[in-house]
């Protein structure tokens, strides 16, 4: 066992539950180390349930196009740990030597205390942010925002609400409107918010928040919109109207995560100009996001002619847009398609498949080894038959992979795959085909 899996699982066993939210635990830790909360880089704080990660890779590519430095935190990796935490210096996830050296001084710090792994292991992110030189820190929500461990961060240069879906019911609250407010429970008085196309009964919780929080808000659809023209991307805000490149991410969304991204930079005063955007928009890079796998391994386990993608998306709203891609893509290309799922016992499968009835053709349910609380493949294969899929459970990924060839065959036409329902499937995905995030 290295080093870096070592620490990692003691610092799991300092809490009997995975997930645990309070700021306490965070705040002694945080001062224990010396506060490094209070020393960070110019701080943008992303909350939300779909988007979060793809607005901030936008963020990233348009600042690295313009010559700052950023750091970004993530979460959860797909292949290893060291990506969730990216330093400014070069661009690079951290390596295995900086980041064993935060772990153990958090450990350390921390004394035996008790604490949840996703506290202990932001606060080594913060130290690792405090004491390495970068412009910007964009800094991504764990889970909700009010009682996230990365809400120590008390003057942001801005913050984000990306779109508000049903997620994590079980801590966040049982509808919209209890999960918006805890996503809006980042906001600053004084500091700006930028918020995403929302649900009504979302928005109107992160406008009362806003305003009660004295907030200054942009929001989608008053002050800022976008749309895609003409194989362009076209923003608009009070300042005029701005012709880019569609974004480097596959989507119809990600024309909205885009708009997102550049209405917080401007805010945040951080905008670059159209030219330097529309490089940036050009190299966005956020791994296992409707991605194809156009070689590798894996494709070579497929019919002959296949499409295959990943997407990590797991909730209803996740579905919506990848349904969404997925039925743009039968239109320009008809061809069947057949899902590979896994889903953790968490997550609101039917939700996520309802947005397939009609579209997908079976549903193989896969388990997801790298992950404790994944659903067992036959209770996931019932679920998919309650929102109106077919749908088979199968022992693994090759065994999936197997039977829709034998469908191939049989349709006598290539298919279209795709592996979705959880970033940790997606993580073993691209590992097995020898994609590691870079």
């Amino acid at each position: 066992m290295d080093q870096i899996t070592a620490i990692l699982d003691r610092l799991l066993a300092l809490h009997p539950k995975e997930i645990d939210l309070s700021l306490g635990r965070m705040q002694r830790l945080l001062r224990a180390l010396g506060s490094p909360e209070t020393i960070l880089p110019p701080t943008i704080h992303i909350a939300g349930t779909n988007g979060k990660g793809s607005v901030t890779a936008t963020m990233r590519a348009i600042l690295e196009a313009g010559g700052k430095r950023c750091h970004v935190y993530t979460s959860p990796h797909l292949v290893r740990f060291n990506e969730r935490i990216r330093l400014g210096g070069d661009g690079r996830f951290v390596s295995d030597a900086k980041l064993f050296e935060a772990l153990y001084r958090c450990e350390e710090a921390n004394g035996g205390a008790e604490i949840t792994f996703f506290e202990i292991t932001t606060a080594a992110a913060f130290l690792l942010f405090a004491e390495n030189p970068a412009d910007v820190l964009l800094l991504e929500v764990g889970l909700g925002g009010r009682l996230d461990a990365t809400n120590v961060v008390d003057r942001p240069v801005a913050s984000v609400v990306t779109p508000v879906s049903m997620d994590h019911e079980k801590f966040l609250g049982t509808s919209i409107g209890a999960i918006a407010a805890e996503k809006a429970g980042i906001f600053k008085p004084g500091r700006p918010a930028v918020i995403a196309p929302q649900p009504a009964e979302a928005e109107d919780v992160i406008v009362r928040t806003a305003q009660r929080t004295g907030t200054p808000m942009i929001q989608y659809g008053v002050d800022y919109t976008a749309y895609p023209d003409q194989g362009r991307f076209v923003f608009q805000d009070d300042t005029g109207v701005s012709d880019l490149p569609l974004p480097n991410l596959n989507g119809s969304h990600q024309v909205i995560n885009s708009a997102v991204a550049i209405a917080t930079l401007k805010v945040a005063d951080l905008w670059p100009g159209e030219d330097i955007a529309a490089r940036g928009l050009k190299e966005i890079n956020w791994p296992g996001r409707l991605q194809p796998l156009v070689s590798g391994p894996l494709l070579d386990k497929c019919p002959p002619g296949a499409e295959l993608w990943i997407d990590g998306g797991h909730n209803p709203g996740a579905g919506v847009s990848i349904a969404a891609f997925m039925g743009e893509q039968e239109e320009r290309r008809p061809r069947p398609l057949y899902m590979i799922a896994g889903m953790l016992n968490t997550k609101d499968p039917a939700g996520f498949f309802r947005s397939f009835d009609g579209l997908a053709r079976h549903v193989a349910t896969v388990p997801i080894t790298s992950a404790t609380n994944a659903k067992d493949p036959f209770d996931l294969a019932d679920l998919a038959r309650a929102a109106g899929l077919e749908a088979t459970p199968f022992d693994s990924l090759d065994a999936a992979l197997k039977d829709i060839g034998a469908c191939a065959a049989a349709d006598g036409e290539p298919p279209r795959i795709l592996i979705c329902g959880s970033l940790y499937l997606a993580g073993e995905v691209l590992a097995l085909n020898g994609m590691a995030p870079e």
